[in-house]
């Protein structure tokens, strides 16, 4: 695995971020990764946040919906954090959760068109191009931004289905896989992101669950929950999510097989108590 991230969950405090964010930097991770679910934080604003109390870190987002974000505001964004903290931003992109998307008023019919007009507008304008798109979903008119980054963030797909998956490999830098896939799942998902036309270097970002225990009761308590959620949502048995859960002696395999399915990047979501134990423990374990 070339890079291995941590998330900082959404349900921890929010001013946790700046001293949880150092931690992961002294740890040696090399990426940190912060969400944008409805009613938790925003991810731009947390991003911020995480850019600014470190020096070496990449901070990725993981994903802001194409639904809530125009394009151009996106990218001046971006543009912003990526001036400011050159070669240390990563922009996710992805189709947002449908009923979150409703509860705003934002659900959009074409939701591939957006997606792929979304990202083909920002990385025109981080780019430093004039930028005119009339597609399906997204219109926008002569627009250039006055401050384009030196260094470009790369923009990458948060996406599940098959055609999601493809378009992702035609227009976006990376995929991010979600929690709970396997290895055969893995493998599979990538074929679409390469027939859709990725290049040799597309990233493919694998989310996995961490909990470090060698008590399977204790691991439960922490992690059950989530797991049948997580298992739910894929359509799967709990027993069948793919995940870091249990002791850390058994991760390298995990991780070998996540790799060899063609993984390039890790990034770990600790839960439970001690997220900074767990992830030194893991990084110890993995001889990192």
């Amino acid at each position: 695995m070339s890079r291995i991230g941590v998330m900082f969950d959404r349900d921890r405090a929010p001013e946790e971020l700046p001293a949880f964010a150092v931690a992961m930097e002294e740890a040696g991770i090399d990426d940190l990764w912060v969400v944008e679910d409805l009613g938790w934080a925003g991810s731009i604003a947390s991003a911020a946040v995480a850019l600014a109390a470190t020096s070496r870190i990449r901070v990725g987002i993981g994903i802001a919906p194409a639904p809530l974000r125009n394009p151009a505001l996106l990218a001046m964004e971006l543009a912003m954090l990526a001036r400011v903290h050159p070669g240390r931003v990563v922009g996710g992109l992805g189709h947002g959760v449908p009923e979150w998307m409703r509860q705003v008023g934002a659900e959009r019919k074409a939701k591939l068109a957006l997606l792929e007009e979304s990202i083909v507008a920002v990385r025109g304008l981080l780019n430093g191009e004039t930028v005119t798109l009339h597609g399906r979903e997204v219109h926008i008119d002569g627009v250039k931004l006055v401050h384009p980054p030196a260094v470009v963030p790369p923009i990458v797909a948060g996406v599940v289905q098959q055609r999601s998956l493809e378009l992702s490999g035609r227009v976006a830098d990376g995929t991010i896989i979600p929690e709970g896939r396997g290895p055969k799942e893995l493998a599979e998902a990538l074929e679409h992101v390469r027939r859709g036309g990725a290049s040799p270097d597309h990233d493919a970002i694998l989310f996995a669950l961490l909990h470090v225990s060698d008590d399977p009761a204790e691991a439960e308590k922490e992690t059950g929950d989530l797991v049948r959620i997580q298992a739910s949502w894929l359509g799967v048995d709990p027993a069948d999510v793919f995940s870091l859960i249990g002791p850390a002696s058994e991760f390298p395999a995990k991780v070998e097989a996540a790799t060899e399915a063609g993984m390039t990047s890790l990034v770990l979501r600790p839960l439970g108590p001690d997220p900074v134990g767990q992830v030194t423990a893991t990084l110890a374990a993995l001889g990192r």
